[in-house]
């Protein structure tokens, strides 16, 4: 069951807590569908998949999900971060034949799955520790740079004929100067839209969801344009400048969605099971999947106005499970999602109810009304994700890293190369390298690397000391945490780090984040034996290592 402090104020779970919360969650998860439905068509068509895998999706993982997983207000469904692994294994396992490398995708999807409830049943909640935050948010970052440069094609009413990654970014310039100027007007008003809302201040304009008024701005000028009809028009002919003046648009430019929802469901071929790309595209799945849904699950906690702490292995077990329904019907693969689930919590949000009114909603509107989301176009939702893209390699993102130490920077920017060069997983592995030759470069032994050597002294009835020593790093601190949070809440507990001669960044942000967590829950945590560390940089967090 999921772990929280216990407070008379705590919303009730289960039947009760519908009862007592049905109003805010039903409202709640309202205002997340509006977000959600965009988004889910989107990712669904950059993922290679057909619109209705997105929906499929959020549907299972707001109705049935939500009542199995150990989270309190996440939202989930289809994310951005997965475009990039489920786009590979379709083009890989479909060489060229979109339809098989989907069915193909949906098996992988499946035998992922099954991993990852397992990975959940048998408590492996916790290997998302293993990752170094510069190396997971490197990954982010290239991912958001590889949407961005497939979407950016899109948004310009363009089909390159570029098939690897780099050629598609070095065709952007090409895909500029040939624009469909309809298309573009469509995505270029959608993303101005999204700048514009970001900047927006005032209360009530900001509960309209952004992705709504891209898609709404869409759809009148999809109206305006006449995409419904296929025809060809003729764009500033009088000007001599411009390459051409001919285009032509039509229902090529909208979504496409059967009209009957149950023609939506598409089913699995293990055809490829016994294949090296297969088994390459469950890799991926599974890690990838498990280990954004685990650190989004985790933040979302922290977001969270009750401070209620989400069972990750129960989560981990029952996204795996709602994978395995998505892959046999059709669907992407899910995560918690962290963009859905801030706009639930700030939406009011008390319980996972909100989650399944979310996917209700959805259900509803998709078997009722398929032919409203025909009328949207792309380039709307190619706004939409290029904005996704850009917000996770975002400049931001790299002076952040930067704050925290040229070290981070460098794992962060390798990860990064590694991942636009190769592919996802090869990307990590090289920044997760880069890390180890690093310690090594600083004197860790490798026994050290792998083993943390700590323990826990319980000097009273509430007084604890977790004394350290040697090196605490990425690799080796997974124990420590167990440990610590086991420990029981109320207490006083205090971090001894006066005999380690070497701690990262990553052990710096989890001791960290939990003093604040249990000192949120009315207990006392702190910090010991820092005073003869040097820090590699001014970042309170930074990595440190002992002066003598």
């Amino acid at each position: 069951m999921p772990k929280f402090v216990s407070a008379p104020s705590l919303p009730l779970t289960g039947l009760a807590g519908l009862k007592q919360n049905w109003r805010s969650d039903l409202l709640s998860g309202f205002l997340v569908f509006l977000i959600a439905l965009p988004l889910c068509l989107g990712i669904a068509m950059a993922s290679g998949f057909p619109p209705m895998g997105g929906i499929i999706t959020a549907i299972v993982g707001g109705v049935l999900v939500s009542r199995l997983n150990g989270s309190f207000v996440t939202i989930n469904g289809p994310a951005a971060g997965l475009i990039v692994v489920v786009l590979g294994a379709v083009q890989s396992l479909g060489q060229g034949d979109a339809m098989a490398g989907y069915r193909y995708t949906l098996a992988a999807i499946v035998v992922a799955s099954v991993f990852q409830t397992l990975m959940g049943l048998f408590k492996a909640g916790r290997l998302s520790a293993f990752f170094p935050s510069s190396v997971v948010h490197g990954m982010l970052a290239a991912i958001g740079i590889i949407i961005m440069a497939k979407q950016i094609h899109v948004m310009l009413g363009v089909k390159p004929e570029a098939k690897e990654l780099i050629d598609t970014i070095l065709a952007i310039p090409h895909s500029v100067v040939e624009l469909n100027p309809e298309i573009a007007c469509i995505g270029f008003a959608g993303l101005a839209l999204l700048i514009a809302w970001s900047l927006i201040k005032n209360r009530v304009l900001k509960m309209i969801p952004a992705p709504l008024v891209v898609v709404a701005v869409g759809m009148l000028l999809e109206r305006y344009f006449d995409l419904d009809h296929e025809h060809v028009y003729m764009f500033l002919p009088d000007q001599e400048f411009l390459p051409h003046h001919e285009f032509s648009i039509g229902p090529k430019f909208l979504v496409s969605i059967p009209d009957d929802f149950l023609a939506g469901f598409y089913f699995p071929d293990f055809g490829k099971i016994a294949t090296v790309e297969f088994w390459s595209a469950v890799l991926s799945i599974c890690l990838v999947g498990s280990v954004e849904s685990l650190l989004s699950a985790a933040a979302v906690d922290k977001l969270d106005p009750y401070k209620r702490c989400s069972d990750l292995n129960r989560d981990l077990a029952a996204v795996g499970m709602g994978n395995v329904v998505c892959g046999l019907l059709g669907g992407l693969p899910m995560i918690a999602e962290i963009v859905r689930s801030s706009a639930n919590v700030n939406n009011g949000a008390q319980t996972g109810w909100a989650n399944f009114f979310h996917g209700l909603f959805l259900l509803i509107f998709v078997a009722l009304f398929p032919h409203f989301i025909h009328e949207i176009p792309l380039a709307s939702l190619a706004a939409l994700l290029v904005y996704t893209g850009f917000r996770l390699a975002s400049p931001k993102e790299f002076a952040k890293t930067m704050a925290i130490g040229w070290e981070q920077l460098t794992l962060f920017v390798v990860t990064i190369a590694g991942v636009l060069a190769t592919d996802l997983l090869i990307g990590v592995a090289m920044g997760i390298a880069a890390k180890f030759a690093l310690h090594l470069l600083r004197g860790v032994s490798l026994t050290n690397l792998f083993k943390l050597f700590y323990h826990v002294e319980q000097k009273d009835a509430d007084h604890y000391v977790i004394k350290i020593e040697g090196a605490a790093v990425f690799s080796n601190f997974m124990a420590l945490k167990s440990a610590a949070a086991e420990l029981p809440q109320g207490k006083t507990v205090v971090f001894d780090l006066s005999d380690v001669y070497l701690i990262d960044h990553t052990v710096m942000e989890f001791i960290d984040h939990y003093c604040h967590d249990y000192n949120s829950r009315g207990g006392q945590c702190a910090i010991h034996g820092l005073h003869n560390h040097e820090p590699f940089s001014s970042h309170p967090l930074a990595a440190r290592r002992r002066l003598t």
